[in-house]
C-alpha cells in the first residue's frame, strides 16, 4: 500500500506517476520484450533480460482478444503488527467474497507479513483455483529510495533476495501450496540494481498498466471511472485488498466487473496474460 502522504491519486488523475515508478520513464529499465516461455514444469514466466536481468511484465498482448487481469495487493508492512492487534483490518473478506460471487479469477500479490497475520485467509486463497497467489516481498519495504514514503530494504542484493525468499517461506508456512513465480515490488518501485539483485531467483516482476487509485480512496465512483477509462485488451489493473486503507475496493469491483463484461472483456489471471505473450513474439 502506498502511504497517504504521497498517495497516487494526488500525484495525477490517471496514476501515470505510479506506473512510471517502475518503468523506463524516470530512468528505470524498460519492461521485457514479448519473450515469455511457458515452462513444462510450472507457470509461464518471461525470459531474463540481458545479462540475466530480472524481466518485467506490464500488460499482455493488445491483439489477443479482450482479456484483463485484476490484481490485488495484500499489503502489510513489518511494523504494522500493533495496529492489527488493536483492531485495524489489513484483510478484506468482503472483497474476496465478491470476486467469488462474480466468478472473477484474480491474482493476489501477498506480503509474507500479511500471510503470517492471516494464515487461514492466505491458505484459503492459495487453495482456491479461482485465485493465484504471488510474492509481494516479506516486509513491504521499498527496494529503492524515495518510494512514496515507504521504509526501505537494507541496501545490498542479499537483503533484497532475502525479502523474496522469506516471503515465499511465509506463504508456504501459511499453507499456500503453489505460490506463483511472480514478484511485485512494494510501491511498484524498482531500478536496475533491484532487478539485478533478484536475478537467478526465477521470478518475473509484475507491474501494471492501469492504476485504479483505490489506495486511501473514499470516492468509489472516481475509482470506477479511472479503471474503466484505463483498461485496454491485455491490461493489468492494480488494486488492493486491505480493508482499512482501501475501503471502496469491494464496491469498485462490483461495479467494474459487469461493466467490463458488458464491453466484451474476459477476466483472467496474470499467468494467462504472460502465457499469451509467449504466442505473440
Amino acid at each position: 500500500m502506498i502511504p497517504r502522504v504521497r498517495r497516487i491519486a494526488a500525484l495525477c488523475a490517471l496514476g501515470a506517476a505510479l506506473t512510471a515508478c517502475g518503468t523506463a520513464g524516470g530512468g528505470r529499465p524498460a519492461p521485457a520484450a514479448s519473450s515469455a516461455s511457458p515452462s513444462a514444469a510450472g507457470p509461464p514466466v518471461l525470459a531474463p533480460g540481458p545479462g540475466g536481468l530480472t524481466p518485467v511484465f506490464e500488460h499482455g498482448p493488445r491483439t489477443r482478444g479482450k482479456t484483463v487481469a485484476l490484481t490485488f495487493d495484500a499489503d502489510m508492512t513489518a511494523d504494522q503488527g500493533p495496529r492489527a492487534a488493536s483492531g485495524e483490518h489489513f484483510d478484506n473478506p468482503g472483497l474476496i467474497g465478491a470476486l467469488r460471487e462474480l466468478k472473477v479469477p484474480a491474482t493476489v500479490f501477498m506480503t509474507g507479513r500479511w500471510a503470517e497475520q492471516y494464515p487461514a485467509e492466505a491458505r484459503d486463497l492459495g487453495r482456491d483455483p479461482r485465485f493465484e497467489v504471488a510474492n509481494h516481498s516479506w516486509s513491504h519495504y521499498a527496494f529503492t529510495a524515495d518510494c512514496y514514503g515507504l521504509p526501505t530494504v537494507d541496501s545490498g542484493a542479499d537483503a533484497m533476495r532475502a525479502e523474496v525468499q522469506r516471503a515465499y517461506a511465509s506463504l508456504r508456512k501459511a499453507g499456500v501450496p503453489k505460490a506463483m513465480p511472480y514478484f511485485r515490488f512494494p510501491g511498484g518501485c524498482y531500478d536496475r540494481q533491484a532487478l539485478r539483485a533478484l536475478s537467478g531467483l526465477g521470478v518475473t516482476a509484475v507491474q501494471w498498466d492501469v492504476v485504479s487509485g483505490d489506495a486511501f480512496a473514499t470516492d468509489a465512483d472516481a475509482v470506477v471511472k479511472q479503471v474503466l477509462d484505463g483498461v485496454k485488451p491485455g491490461s493489468v489493473v492494480v488494486l488492493h485488498c486491505t480493508r482499512s486503507a482501501a475501503p471502496t475496493t469491494e464496491r469498485v469491483v462490483r461495479t467494474v466487473v459487469p461493466q467490463l463484461r458488458g464491453r466484451g472483456y474476459r477476466f483472467v489471471k496474470v499467468s494467462e496474460l504472460i502465457g499469451q505473450t509467449a504466442g505473440n513474439r
